[in-house]
């Protein structure tokens, strides 16, 4: 298993980053505790989590359910110290804190609300779900409206955040900072007041992406590089779509697909055509598509590790295959006019 720095926090992550979002929901407790274990014994030390996780579909009954799982995992085994862990701060939502967006004063109540459900003392990667001001992904990308943003109150804000995270650091609850859905300037601003201020300086950007969803190869990729800033890639298959599994109007049974309808708006006229064209150039170089992109994800040169979600101990068997993949010059070649042929399919 490759190993990456996780930004200049000193810590050092598996290229494949397990996920839970499932767990509590389609995967039972007992199958996401198997699948911690398989993981581990794969090689794999960094699991992300979120406070209102699990999804598909979320719901108030079942917040934090997922952090419970990973928590009685971490207090029947004694193994926490194994494993890199991240969870999230849900930004404003109906379903958490009656819909309070993050702020110097709710971070702390969070953090310990997610220790206890986690049964651990420490975090190792703490993210803000999404930004206060909104976001270009969740598929808002092509209405996002940046233009009426407040920029004081913005900066107020991180001003405040980030003292209250520094003051989870000095207590120990947190190791690192990281965001998730953010943007360039989001990115930069965080980098640069915490240079000012002496606060928790970003580790990573949570956000999604794949071979159908290249949003962050452009200004946001040259920030990484330039400031060690890693991606953390969600839905690295699409949600599925990369699979090849719901071609030919297919819906499996139990399928995300199955629960949601159109995946969370990914499911388009143009997304079909595209992921044929994945298809074929996995048929073309002989490797199973979901090994293919999952690897492809994880090699790009601003990723820290890329992270994966299984519904069952099958389904995560075939995924580790994607750590035997090389990536010819060719191949990388192929998959790149793919995607000039199908640019932002949904």
């Amino acid at each position: 298993m490759k190993m990456n720095p996780l930004g200049r926090t000193g810590m050092t992550v598996s290229e494949l980053c397990l996920g839970t979002m499932t767990f509590g929901n389609q995967t039972a407790p007992e199958d996401g505790h198997a699948q911690i274990e398989r993981a581990l014994d794969a090689g794999i030390n960094f699991i992300d989590t979120a406070e209102m996780y699990p999804v598909n579909p979320v719901r108030a009954e079942t917040i934090g359910r997922t952090e419970e799982i990973l928590g009685d995992w971490f207090a029947k085994t004694g193994r926490r110290n194994e494993w890199i862990l991240a969870t999230k701060h849900t930004g404003d939502s109906k379903l958490v804190r009656d819909g309070a967006p993050i702020s110097g004063e709710t971070i702390p109540a969070a953090i310990e609300g997610s220790l206890k459900r986690l049964k651990t003392d420490t975090i190792d990667l703490y993210q803000f779900h999404w930004p206060n001001r909104g976001s270009y992904h969740f598929r808002q990308n092509w209405s996002f409206d940046p233009s009426g943003q407040d920029r004081a109150q913005t900066v107020q804000h991180m001003h405040d955040a980030l003292g209250a995270l520094q003051r989870e650091v000095e207590r120990g609850t947190i190791r690192a900072f990281g965001l998730s859905n953010e943007s360039t300037w989001g990115t930069m601003m965080w980098l640069k007041i915490a240079e000012e201020t002496g606060g928790p300086r970003v580790a990573s950007i949570q956000n999604e992406y794949s071979l159908v969803c290249r949003l962050a190869d452009t200004d946001l990729a040259e920030l990484m590089c330039n400031e060690d800033v890693g991606l953390l890639p969600f839905s690295p298959l699409g949600a599925g779509l990369l699979t090849g599994k719901y071609q030919g109007g297919a819906v499996p049974e139990g399928s995300r697909m199955a629960l949601n309808g159109n995946l969370g708006g990914r499911k388009s006229e143009r997304v079909f055509p595209a992921v044929d064209a994945y298809l074929e150039v996995a048929q073309r170089f002989g490797l199973d598509p979901v090994h293919m992109a999952l690897a492809w994800s994880a090699r790009r040169p601003f990723v820290a590790s890329s992270i994966f979600g299984a519904t069952t101990m099958d389904q995560l068997e075939h995924l580790l295959g994607a750590v035997d993949v090389t990536l010819s010059d060719e191949l990388l070649a192929a998959l790149d006019e793919a995607h000039k042929a199908h640019p932002l399919p949904y």
